[in-house]
Parts: structure tokens; sequence; C-alpha cells
């Protein structure tokens, strides 16, 4: 049967339109159940305080509970892939940081390849790690320190979560830049202990995980890792002061496996940009020393990018390795 031209179009378009609908209802409905989200650090780390922070305001944006997974293992990788594995569905997502970026040179056999595997949904919180030493140790500022390394090479300890982790890649770009010598000693746990109590003498900690021994005086803080001074810590230079030339930032950012629908990517980019607009999590990532980033998929997608190849060139030229 010859159908008439202008039936026949008709029919056409509506057949062609079908596909769509299901994306777009997704959208509009999602999400109608509570959503996941999987990182791959313990918790009470920073990683995980930012995604519970993240976690409960939008939850409360969307009216779905945002479940915070922690699945630490093999440098976060266990978690990522994880989440790779996962169906791209808007319902499980990953609490993505500078980790990832660093291990996508770090491990060279991985399941999974991070920028290819998972989509950027946006970039959450962005901060200095902050250079700091036992009191024990007799450099008063950055450039005493710099001056006591060189005429100790080999003899000062440098502590770390383990190999790759941002206090790790944050001093070996240090000592690469500032032509120093300083001894990794990667702790499974917490290094706060043997750090205020000079079993090992330097770190480069996370803002929120040190700012109370800073206050307390049980640590001195010499200098923070960002191209700005911290307005948690006014009087602490940066640096890149000293340093021309020299930032480390740990960065944390959402994101979802590769194909989730473009809509619900876009639906979580809207609600966590508003998140981030919220003066309350404003005023609590001052509180960690840090900043909201936000900005578009595309611009997360920019920032993984760069971070990949700056740290990539790190791995390789201090030859790190896997533990």
């Amino acid at each position: 049967m010859k159908l008439p031209r202008r039936k026949f179009i008709y029919l056409a378009a509506g057949a062609a339109a079908l596909p769509v609908l299901p994306h777009a209802a997704c959208a509009l409905d999602y999400p109608t159940r509570p959503v996941r989200l999987i990182l791959g650090f313990p918790p009470a780390s920073a990683t995980d305080i930012v995604a519970r922070l993240i976690a409960q305001s939008l939850s409360e944006r969307l009216g779905q509970q945002i479940i915070v997974d922690n699945r630490p293992g093999a440098g976060s990788n266990i978690g990522t892939e994880a989440v790779v594995r996962s169906p791209p569905d808007g319902y499980t997502l990953l609490a993505a940081t500078v980790t990832n970026a660093v291990n996508a040179t770090l491990y060279q056999d991985l399941n999974f390849d991070f920028a290819r595997d998972i989509a950027p949904v946006i970039g959450t919180f962005r901060s200095p790690n902050v250079l700091t030493v036992t009191p024990s140790l007799p450099a008063k500022t950055l450039v005493e320190f710099i001056a006591y390394a060189k005429a100790n090479p080999g003899k000062i300890n440098y502590a770390s979560f383990g190999y790759g982790t941002a206090p790790n890649m944050s001093a070996e770009l240090f000592k690469m830049m500032a032509g120093v010598d300083l001894v990794h000693v990667p702790y499974r746990g917490s290094y706060m202990a043997d750090l205020i109590g000079g079993q090992v003498q330097v770190a480069f900690s996370p803002i929120a995980l040190s700012i109370e021994q800073i206050k307390a005086g049980k640590l001195r803080a010499l200098a923070v890792t960002g191209t700005t001074r911290s307005d948690a810590l006014p009087d602490v230079p940066t640096v890149a002061e000293f340093v021309p030339g020299y930032t480390a930032i740990i960065w944390h950012g959402i994101g979802a496996p590769k194909d989730t629908p473009a809509e619900i990517i876009n639906k979580l980019n809207t609600e966590i940009n508003a998140a981030l607009a919220d003066p309350v999590l404003k005023a609590r990532f001052t509180d960690l020393g840090g900043t909201a980033i936000g900005g578009s998929p595309g611009d997360f997608r920019k920032l993984i990018a760069a971070e990949i190849e700056k740290w990539g060139k790190v791995v390789r030229a201090a030859n790190i390795k896997p533990e």
C-alpha cells in the first residue's frame, strides 16, 4: 500500500523522534532512586570530607539520597574501576581527584583509561597543600628550609599517604624545582603523629588535615602550594614566591561512566553549580582551606587533561613507581 506523501512524512518524523523520548524522560525524572557516589579513599580523608559535603547538598536539591561509598585501595583505582564498570545511567558517580590524573601515568596496567572512560560532570573543590615541618627542625622560613635541605642532602624525611598521592607529588615537584634531596617515607595511614613527634620532618599536607596542628603550634607552616595565599593561612607565603613557577593544587570533582546521557550530566552539573554557589557550602570550603571550582563539563575535561599532562611529566622525571 502506498501512503500519501504528507502522511508518510508525518509518520517518519514520529518514528525518528521515538529514540529520543526515553533519554528525555530519563533526564526529566532523574533521579527516581538513591544515587551512589563512589570514592577511592577511606572515611575522614580530605576526599571523603569534600564528597560528603557535596553529597548532602546535592541530595537536598535532587530529593534523593546520595550515598557515599568508600572503596579505598590501589591508589583509588579500585573505586574508579567500579564506576567505569557501572551502568551509564547516572546512579553511580565518581568522586574524582587529582590522584586520578596522576594514576593515568603512574599505573601502566590499568583496566581502564580515566580520561576516556569517565565522563566529567563538574569540578567541585580546589585547595593547596601546605608545606609543614616539625618544630624541632631549625628552619623557620621557606628560604631557610631550602638552604638547610641543600646543606643536608638525603638527611631530611618527608611523609606522604603513598606513591602518587597529592602530598607525594607536591613534594617531588618541589624537589625538582628547588633542587633539594628529600627522602620519601610513605604511610598507609596518618603520618601526623610521627610528623609532630619528629620521626619524619616534613610533609606537604592538605590544609584541612593540618590547620589545627599549625594553629596549636605543633607544626610550623612554611608555604602553601597554590598560586595565591590561602585565606585559611593568610600569613603563610606561597612556594612560588621563592620558587618561581611552582604550583600544586589538590582538586576534586564528580564524574560518571562514559555514555551517561548528556541530559543527566547536564542536570547534575546545573544542580552542583547551584550548590557550590550556596554561601553555607562556600563557608565550609573556606574552613577546609579551599574554594569552589564549578563551571561546565567541558571546563572539567580541560582541567583533567592539563593535570594528566603535568603530573605525567613529574612521574616520569622522578621515576615514581606504584607500591
